[in-house]
């Protein structure tokens, strides 16, 4: 896996297998963003994950509550894994071999060493994509009477139920659903992991080395929204590289002109935009 290539389709590889490894999707995350990882950086964060697993109790008493206030108190008292504002800031909050280092993360970051650790040591764990803001779940999905909330962010806070309908309408503006609590699939975080990572880098336009990759590695999802391949080729073109940028974007047209024949135009114009750059 010493390539990007190798990395790549190790990534694909994954995201195609039958139950998905988060952890490891999320490592290969981390390891297109900082490619001196390398198969020992992986393999040392999953063992990171293991051994904070094995410091968890068998089986807490309470159930889901008690699992809740298990993993609160190791991850958030004990290790003080937590978030703030500044973490929004860096592009390491979004990778978890950094996150797993400095304790410190995005909330989906954090709720992803919440799930493996918590999965690891047999808890019944989940992870929850509020709107704006990612969540832990324990308990049965299918029992939501049973269900405990958890804000890793906030240390491993149990929530309330109107601390959960405040975060969603103040993020949203919407009142809270209960399709909002069930279980986000492994591919789900990954692909909002991505979409964070993508909207850091769009903010910075000397970053669009990040944006490209995080484009490419959404791609490789088994699905993805088809407006990836019309920013990836427009990136491509910011990049320079006119001609595979025109053309990809030429191949989007021919896509979307049967739904949107104005917006097909739109791209048709820009490709040969890219192409008048050559000259």
């Amino acid at each position: 896996m010493h390539t990007s290539d190798g990395r790549r389709k190790r990534f694909a590889e994954a995201a195609r297998a039958e139950r998905p490894d988060l952890a490891l999707l999320c490592l290969l995350v981390a390891a297109e963003a900082d490619p001196e990882t390398g198969e020992a950086g992986i393999d040392e964060a999953q063992i990171e994950l293991d051994r904070l697993a094995g410091l968890l109790p068998y089986r807490p008493a309470e159930g889901a509550l008690g699992w809740a206030h298990a993993v609160a108190d190791l991850l958030g008292e004990r290790y003080g894994f937590h978030g703030g504002p500044a973490d929004y800031r860096r592009l390491e909050s979004s990778l978890l071999s950094h996150v797993l280092r400095r304790r410190r993360g995005l909330p989906i970051l954090l709720s992803v060493v919440w799930i493996e650790v918590a999965r690891r040591a047999g808890a019944p764990v989940y992870g929850v994509a509020l709107p704006g803001h990612f969540v832990v779940g324990f308990g049965d999905p299918a029992a939501p009477d049973t269900q405990v909330l958890t804000d890793p962010f906030d240390g491993g806070r149990v929530m309330t139920g109107e601390d959960a309908e405040l975060l969603v309408a103040g993020s949203t503006g919407v009142p809270l659903t209960s399709a909002m609590l069930t279980p986000a699939e492994p591919l789900e975080i990954i692909l909002r992991i991505l979409n964070n990572i993508r909207a850091w880098a769009a903010a910075r336009p000397e970053r669009t080395d990040v944006q490209l990759w995080a484009v490419e590695l959404s791609l490789l999802l088994p699905s993805h929204p088809a407006r990836l391949r019309y920013e990836r080729a427009r990136l491509l073109v910011q990049r320079g590289d006119f001609t595979v940028g025109a053309s990809e974007l030429e191949e989007y047209a021919e896509v979307i002109a049967p739904v949107d024949p104005e917006a097909a135009e739109s791209v048709q114009r820009q490709a040969l935009a890219a192409r008048a750059m050559l000259n």
